[in-house]
């Protein structure tokens, strides 16, 4: 299921990073790999390297923008809960199952209320205006993606700023100006996404191995945890295919511990 929220703050920040994308793009084989490796096969190697990232990266972004975090879907019918206190208040069972008054269905343990979606997410970790979308059970894979091929691009981009100075030290006057202004811009940019996606990809690596979401924590709520290797940690978020499947953005069947919602009586 296709998903997109017009959220005006997503918005502004999906046309940012793709401004940024583009940029750097710009950038590096402008001004940095055709006056400084035009005539070698290194020039085309880089143009090469540089793309499939940029493409990984962009294909990674929107399936995390557009794919389903784990939405829970509405009953069919109308289900009564005017017993329950109104408002927020939740009604928990003994197997962890939730009502949100606010969607007035049920929802599988971990799932929590997003503002922004206006709906239920699956193990919802938090809502990204980066991705203009929530960070849940179905696409987390996706987001920490995103954010690995943004910190590799970071540090490529920054390599060949400097690989392209060694090389050709002192252009022209008036080029080294422009070639000199785009470099700094660049390495800022990269550094500042570089330092921000490891950031977060370290929050998110923690949460992982803890088995603990960012919304878990902040609210202080335990949740029946199992014994569980790393590894298995780690497909609940990536699937079952091998790890070096693990970086390429494609559709998935996650590992889940939930009852599906269908079953739910």
């Amino acid at each position: 299921m296709v998903v997109f929220r017009s959220d005006p703050c997503g918005i502004t920040c999906i046309i940012f990073t793709y401004i940024a994308v583009l940029y750097a793009d710009y950038v590096v084989i402008r001004h940095l790999i055709i006056p400084s490796m035009a005539y070698s096969l290194w020039g085309a190697f880089h143009v090469v390297v540089f793309n499939t990232i940029l493409f990984l990266l962009i294909i990674s972004h929107l399936r995390a923008v557009l794919s389903d975090p784990g939405i829970v879907p509405l009953p069919t019918a109308n289900i009564d809960f005017s017993d329950m206190h109104s408002g927020n208040c939740i009604s928990k069972s003994s197997d962890g199952w939730t009502v949100c008054m606010k969607c007035e269905t049920y929802r599988p343990p971990r799932a929590h209320h997003c503002r922004v979606c206006r709906r239920c997410i699956r193990r919802m970790d938090h809502h990204c205006p980066w991705i203009n979308n929530c960070v849940g059970e179905y696409n987390q894979k996706f987001f920490m993606q995103f954010l690995f091929y943004v910190g590799v691009s970071s540090l490529y981009a920054v390599a060949m700023v400097i690989t392209a100075w060694v090389l050709d030290p002192a252009p022209v006057e008036n080029v080294r100006h422009i070639k000199l202004l785009h470099s700094i811009i660049l390495v800022i940019e990269s550094i500042l996404f570089g330092l921000f996606v490891m950031a977060i990809g370290c929050d998110q690596v923690s949460s992982i191995l803890n088995d603990e979401t960012a919304v878990e924590h902040v609210k202080r709520e335990g949740h029946r945890r199992y014994a569980k290797t790393k590894f298995a940690l780690f497909q609940e978020v990536f699937g079952r295919g091998h790890p070096l499947a693990w970086l390429c953005p494609v559709q998935f069947q996650p590992v889940s511990m939930e009852t599906p919602l269908q079953y739910r009586v």
